[in-house]
């Protein structure tokens, strides 16, 4: 409503006098119907102004509440006290915001105070398994094996700098142009990793890989397609014999989810100790001795690493050592593990088939600067390697299990292998789904003694020649 005209020089207007209608006979009123009143219009409140709106209301809000005091506070008793706050002073200062507005405000607020800011809903999505931010306009997911872009924006370059400056410093790590990259971990588990400018040129970059919040089973890989029945029975019997296993596949392809599945097998009154970088492993063993790295600290001291870990690993008693992922030098303290009585254990490694595989195992063993002929080196990795189990993501984006392969010994100078278990391509769906089949080769393995020990002989013959 407009406000009323003031008179000029202050002075008030002087009343007009009313003037009385002349009275008219009703006979001479004609019977003619009111036209109907039109509807009120909406006001239309132009984009800029809404803008302008809701960043000073978000302005004096964070300038009222102290973050220090709300850091700990649970989300269900910040946002009514948000949300009560926004309401004031959209009042007095009379913005234009209604109910729906003020909510949305109010969740961006909690999020930024005491979350992550616009990533918080792509956290809470169980179906989300990655997540990537390319700076402050563009951010993907995967979900499904599948990556899309989804409507995810942050205000601008620094308000994507403070989120990923918050990541770091909740695990005692700084980013900045003296610091432009880390690794860090969130509070619920999931790995994260930062790039900031001058090396992002577009902004910081924040990848995220989620903590699986259940454990994944074989029963659940059978459901996704990543394996068949017989072919997970032969992985539970992999896991329940004792046999050094490497799970070998590419980035994202499922190989910790797999680890996880097959370490379900080991017998709970084992000790068992785990490495990681970034503690991704979830056993399900009461005697469980979980460790991880450290990164140098400000000033480059105190970085403890994957093969510091194992070294003293080695010292603690363990039954089995389970490695999260072999990026380097710690290779060959696994391989000695694996030789010197600890049978059982696992790790994961980057490569692209089981032969890559293991070539990387000896690639990374020579990074330990043992001066140590090849011949050598493959000698360590044959007697010590039982199984290389092979996961990748297919196209249609189902993770599926491609080789089970035995490491079967030396010829000369090659590490002879033989597949126990392959998936064979058939075709392709309309829509667009893998078809294929998991065959068993059939192969007597060369481990058969050690299944016959565990009584897990006629099982496997079960698994891989049927009943």
């Amino acid at each position: 409503m407009a406000a009323p005209m003031t008179p000029l020089f202050g002075r008030k207007a002087a009343p007009t006098p009313a003037i009385p209608a002349p009275a008219i006979p009703a006979a001479t009123v004609p019977d003619i119907p009111a036209p109907m009143a039109a509807p009120p219009a909406a006001p239309v409140t132009p984009l800029r102004t809404l803008n302008r709106s809701i960043n000073d209301v978000r302005a004096q809000v964070l300038a009222r509440i102290d973050p220090a005091t709300v850091a700990d506070m649970p989300a269900e008793t910040l946002r009514p006290l948000v949300e009560r706050l926004i309401d004031d002073i959209a009042t007095a200062g009379r913005c234009q915001l209604n109910s729906r507005e003020q909510a949305i405000l109010a969740t961006e607020l909690v999020h930024d105070m005491i979350g992550l800011g616009p990533l918080e809903p792509l956290l809470a999505d169980e179906s989300i398994t990655d997540i990537m931010v390319n700076g402050p306009s563009r951010t993907f997911a995967e979900r499904d094996g599948r990556l899309v872009e989804v409507p995810v924006r942050f205000r601008d370059g620094n308000h994507l700098l403070n989120v990923a400056q918050r990541i770091a410093s909740a695990v005692g790590r700084r980013v900045d142009e003296s610091s432009p990259m880390v690794d860090a971990r969130l509070a619920d588990g999931s790995r994260v990793n930062i790039v900031v400018p001058p090396l992002a040129l577009d902004g910081a970059c924040i990848s995220i890989r989620k903590f699986a919040r259940r454990t994944i089973g074989f029963r659940d890989l059978i459901e996704y397609r990543s394996m068949s029945e017989p072919l997970a029975r032969a992985l539970e019997i992999i896991g329940r014999c004792r046999l050094n296993v490497i799970i070998s596949g590419g980035t994202g392809s499922g190989k910790t989810t797999l680890l996880n599945a097959i370490s379900r097998m080991i017998d709970p009154t084992e000790r068992l100790i785990t490495i990681e970088d970034a503690a991704e492993l979830q056993l399900q063993q009461p005697h469980v001795v979980r460790l991880e790295t450290r990164p140098p600290n400000l000033e480059g001291q105190g970085q403890i690493t994957q093969r510091d870990l194992v070294r003293n690993a080695l010292r603690m008693r363990p039954d089995r050592i389970i490695i999260g992922e072999v990026r380097g030098s710690e290779a060959f303290d696994m391989l000695q593990a694996m030789n010197t009585g600890h049978d059982g254990s696992m790790s994961t490694v980057h490569a692209n088939n089981p032969r890559d595989g293991l070539s990387r195992v000896e690639n990374m063993v020579l990074m330990a600067g043992m001066s140590l002929p090849s011949r050598a080196i493959r000698q360590q990795i044959a007697g010590a390697v039982h199984v290389i189990v092979q996961i990748q993501r297919m196209r249609d984006g189902v993770r599926r299990v491609t080789h089970v392969t035995e490491v079967v010994g030396m010829e000369g100078d090659v590490i002879l292998t033989q597949d126990l278990f392959t998936f064979e391509f058939r075709g392709e769906t309309r829509d667009g789904l893998i078809e294929g089949r998991y065959a068993a080769t059939g192969l007597r393995p060369r481990f058969i003694d050690r299944l016959a020990h565990f009584g897990q002989e006629a099982a496997w013959t079960a698994a891989t020649l049927g009943p």
